[in-house]
């Protein structure tokens, strides 16, 4: 299991201090989620952020991009220091030609699918993808509850994904808590996003040290 806390819950004043003490708790990921207030109803944070980030830590930089037009900004975050990007389906209508472009940055290359979008939608790219993001809440805003459906998701790509014999991880967004991280790697889940329950419990490396022990 790849646990990866979501700034989007950090306390934004001390944020070398939250990502450190994640850190030492376990996470071996820091993810970042961009939103534009178009796509998703929130306005968060841009590849200046990303550059900050980058100099506070050296775990890998999941860069997650809930942004309309995404595919024109994917230079900006790679420069910044990304190394995971993951793109939204519901929101490039040129997506092959957006991931080819991100494996040529030398980019982790991801494809993010709403909770109400089928896994149909991602089958025939899914062989140039090294990860998939099962959205188990609708993005937008953190500290969201876990939609139950989410899990059946997850089983059914990972069925997808071993009938087709590739290798691409699936990573799990939304509403992850010690109450289902074993579930959702039993089934089939490999990264695990989580914002408030590792940053909104007081000390970022306890809670990520309870999560990681609910998922054994």
């Amino acid at each position: 299991m790849i646990l990866a806390p979501s700034i989007l819950a950090a306390d934004f004043g001390h944020l070398a201090e939250e990502i450190a003490r994640a850190e030492q708790g376990g996470a071996r990921l820091v993810h970042l989620d961009v939103m534009d207030g178009h796509f998703v109803p929130n306005l968060t944070m841009g590849p200046a952020v990303v550059k900050a980030v980058r100099r506070a830590t050296r775990l890998p930089l999941d860069v997650h991009l809930m942004i309309q037009n995404a595919d024109l900004y994917v230079d900006a975050f790679a420069d910044a220091g990304a190394n995971w990007v993951s793109l939204h389906v519901e929101a490039l209508p040129h997506l092959q030609r957006a991931v080819a472009h991100l494996r040529e940055r030398g980019l982790k290359a991801g494809v993010a699918l709403n909770p109400s979008t089928p896994l149909v939608s991602v089958e025939e790219i899914a062989p140039e993808l090294d990860y998939v993001v099962v959205m188990s809440v609708n993005p937008g805003f953190g500290g969201q509850k876990f939609l139950p459906g989410s899990l059946d998701k997850v089983r059914r790509m990972r069925d997808l994904l071993r009938r087709r014999g590739l290798a691409a991880q699936i990573e799990v967004d939304g509403g992850v808590d010690e109450g289902n991280v074993k579930l959702l790697l039993e089934a089939g889940a490999d990264v695990l996003v989580a914002g408030t329950s590792v940053f909104g419990g007081g000390d970022p490396a306890a809670s990520a040290r309870r999560l990681l022990e609910a998922a054994r």
